[in-house]
């Protein structure tokens, strides 16, 4: 069965910036995220976890930009978090 029309993106602009919310912004949450988990970790286990859950953390991104009805919502999101995290690493 075919996927109903009307929830469908029209835009080749708006599936662009979904999919760059995704795999780009996604990319930046989990390393600001990793690197502030380096204040209360010590930085030896966080790079070996961060093989694995890097990934995890970093797909799942990806799959809640699409989940997110507006593409601007989700950078504005991502760029929250990131801000957030990396404000968490340089203080």
């Amino acid at each position: 069965m075919p996927a109903n029309k009307k929830y469908l993106t029209k835009s080749p602009w708006i599936k662009l910036s979904k999919i760059l919310a995704g795999s780009l912004g996604g990319y930046l949450v989990t390393l600001s995220f990793h690197a502030a988990l380096t204040r209360a970790i010590p930085k030896e286990y966080i790079i070996v976890t961060s093989f694995i859950t890097g990934y995890l953390l970093w797909a799942t991104l990806l799959l809640v930009a699409f989940l997110i009805p507006k593409a601007w919502k989700t950078w504005a999101i991502y760029a929250l978090l990131t801000g957030l995290f990396s404000g968490i690493y340089f203080i």
